[in-house]
């Protein structure tokens, strides 16, 4: 398992994708669209045939920096 800071760089934030949003290595697909569809049911299974450009650590990295923003909110 990669530690956290090596997860975090795998999220990248550029104002000229995606409006800024965070994203995954710099591609178009951001950390919201991953958590929406994991949250609506679809598994990372489906995600990875979906967009094969992903890789399963893409799917730690926003598990982590969700967890790190969470924590930075409620001040932990």
């Amino acid at each position: 398992m990669l530690n956290t800071e090596k997860l975090l760089s795998r999220i990248t934030i550029n104002h000229k994708i995606m409006l800024g949003k965070p994203t995954i290595r710099g591609m178009r697909i951001t950390v919201e669209q991953l958590l929406r569809a994991l949250s609506g049911g679809v598994s990372e299974r489906e995600l990875l045939e979906e967009y094969p450009e992903l890789e399963k650590e893409d799917f730690q990295a926003v598990f982590t920096y969700r967890r790190v923003g969470l924590s930075f909110l409620n001040g932990t």
